[in-house]
């Protein structure tokens, strides 16, 4: 057999992490992008800098303040355990908010670009049709928008899978619960399993360049002609 149970266990669980943060990240950052697409307010830079933050911030320092926040002395878990969940650390749902936080830019990011290329006059052409904002939205906006919903999908999916700081830190290192691929593939490299690392290593590599394969195949100027 190419991999092994506790192989396909993480592969489960990182697909399933990386699912559940792409679809949250979808409902939450969507008006994000929007926002950041059409606001003129004077602070719109600084909220552009903070959900962009984690493409500079080190995974470590990341996952230690989540850590605190959700820990047992943290607003967070102060808040979970007073209504009975417990603290998230240690959990798959902790693993969802961090990659929640850490995949942020990903999502919002191409969104916020595709928002911006539809420009005024879709959106003015729909006004005087009585179309209401939100129905702008939903049959203007999102339609034209389709290409970034699509890339931005594509990329928070493939950036949660790959992630191994945060989760380390958040997860720890829990078979069947936290254990995702990346931190599986470490394990394997300290147990001196190279052979094992190697295949599911070789799996992710090969899921890694379909994702961008993908990516490229269904960008709009990699369909038009020469």
């Amino acid at each position: 057999m190419l991999l092994n149970d506790g192989d396909l266990q993480a592969i489960w669980l990182t697909v399933r992490l990386a699912g559940i943060v792409t679809l949250i990240l979808l409902l939450i950052g969507t008006p994000i992008a929007w926002w950041l697409a059409r606001s003129r307010a004077w602070w719109k830079g600084s909220v552009g800098a903070v959900v962009a933050l984690p493409l500079v911030l080190p995974p470590s320092v990341l996952g230690f303040y989540l850590l605190l926040t959700m820990g047992p002395n943290g607003p967070v878990g102060h808040l979970t355990q007073a209504l009975g969940i417990g603290l998230l650390p240690f959990t798959f749902w902790g693993l969802v908010i961090a990659s929640v936080f850490y995949s942020l830019p990903f999502m919002v990011q191409p969104l916020q670009t595709a928002f911006e290329a539809i420009g005024e006059r879709p959106l003015e052409a729909a006004a005087t049709l009585r179309a209401s904002p939100l129905d702008a939205f939903f049959t203007v906006a999102v339609p034209l928008a389709l290409p970034g919903f699509l890339t931005a999908g594509i990329l928070t999916f493939a950036h949660t899978v790959g992630e191994f700081g945060v989760v380390l830190m958040i997860g720890g290192n829990i078979p069947g619960v936290t254990r995702v691929a990346s931190v599986q593939i470490y394990d394997h490299v300290e147990a001196v399993e190279y052979l094992e690392a190697h295949r599911l290593s070789a799996v992710m590599l090969i899921f890694s360049f379909l994702v961008l394969l993908a990516l490229y195949a269904w960008r709009p100027d990699s369909r038009k002609g020469s």
